[in-house]
């Protein structure tokens, strides 16, 4: 079997980071308890790369919190605001715990389609007046998985107006704002005016630097929801192994040199693909940013029929668009995490298999 389904990078953390990380395990001061709210080294750290990459001003002792990976603390942000019976709009496909938090808090999600006519942004108009002013979080997830999808200023901008009308807070997931192609720089929702009074943002390591397996993430902006969520986690975890911070600490602060090679490859996986999906006829737009490729499929299909099909006649694993929500039917997401001898093999097989049903 070839995998081409899970977004789990294949290159390894880079040598300096893991360097760092031995470094600070043999510290005896590292081997106790740490706190919730993570090393004021970090926190420090955190805000000195967003001044630098987005030239955003945090305050590192009240608007950032270190997470255990990004995912944490996407799903336990529900159990600050939603109680039993309230509403979150989410998006549709979406990550999978933007709507179970919701539903392990109590809440109800509304989903929000993403569709390809609308550049996979959400309809804020389309949404009923009613759920709006019931709703108590938005979720947004730019550069988005699975669509990879972008998002622009402007977007941010009508977000915030949004939000502001109906009281909401806003949740966006920007884990892979350091995944791109051709140039592009994705943005933050915190560039947007007004954003920080009504929302933070959750960001990773895992995408940026390779760290998926040491588990660490933030979440920054508005200070009450940082709050909120650094006493909620006071009360579930006992905070990221020290060591872990430092080799955070030494990713975000030392040579990023590293981040510009990886994408370098993760480009050359993207346009491999797509000549292969093109071949197939499975229609896909170049993603600008993120690990994916969402992919239309073929008429007569069920996104799980197909990918099925790619199981068992060629052994090649794609990720179904229905896993992530109603409106993904129809697509499949293809990662681009595989190492290149085995995303060649894969490719090769699909269109080995577009041979084949051509010639019977």
């Amino acid at each position: 079997m070839i995998s081409l389904a899970i977004g789990d990078p294949d290159i390894p953390t880079p040598f300096h980071i893991i360097e760092r990380l031995c470094q600070a395990a043999r510290d005896a001061a590292n081997h106790h308890y740490p706190e919730t709210e993570g090393l004021p080294q970090l926190r420090q750290a955190i805000a000195n790369w967003y001044q630098r990459r987005f030239g955003l001003a945090l305050d590192p002792n009240k608007e950032i919190l270190p997470l255990i990976g990004a995912k944490e603390g996407i799903a336990h942000i529900a159990f600050c605001f939603i109680d039993p019976g309230d509403i979150a709009l989410v998006p549709d496909p979406g990550y999978p715990p933007y709507s179970m938090g919701t539903t392990l808090a109590g809440g109800q999600p509304y989903f929000l389609p993403l569709t390809e006519e609308n550049e996979f942004l959400p309809d804020l108009k389309a949404i009923p007046p009613h759920i709006a002013d019931w709703a108590k979080l938005l979720w947004l997830n730019y550069p988005n998985n699975p669509t990879a999808a972008v998002a622009d200023l402007d977007f941010f901008q009508q977000v915030v107006g949004f939000a502001k009308q109906h009281d909401l807070a806003v949740c966006h997931d920007c884990a892979y704002s350091e995944v791109a192609f051709d140039g592009y720089r994705p943005l933050s929702f915190l560039e947007a005016p007004g954003a920080k009074e009504i929302g933070i943002e959750f960001h990773s390591l895992s995408k940026s630097y390779n760290m998926c397996g040491w588990r660490i993430g933030m979440a920054v902006g508005n200070e009450r929801m940082i709050n909120a969520l650094m006493r909620l986690k006071s009360n579930l975890d006992s905070g990221i192994p020290q060591a872990i911070q430092y080799a955070a600490i030494e990713a975000l602060l030392g040579s990023q040199d590293c981040i510009e090679e990886h994408n370098a490859i993760y480009q050359r996986r993207r346009d491999l693909a797509l000549k292969t999906l093109a071949k197939i006829g499975l229609k896909a737009r170049p993603p600008k940013a993120s690990l994916y490729i969402w992919a239309r499929i073929p008429e007569g299909y069920s996104s799980v029929d197909f990918a099925t099909k790619l199981l068992d006649e060629v052994g090649v694993v794609v990720t179904p668009g229905v896993g992530y929500g109603e409106h993904g039917e129809g697509y499949i997401r293809i990662s681009l995490t595989t190492p290149d001898d085995r995303l060649k093999e894969g490719l090769a097989r699909l269109e080995g298999w577009q041979a084949s049903r051509k010639g019977g």
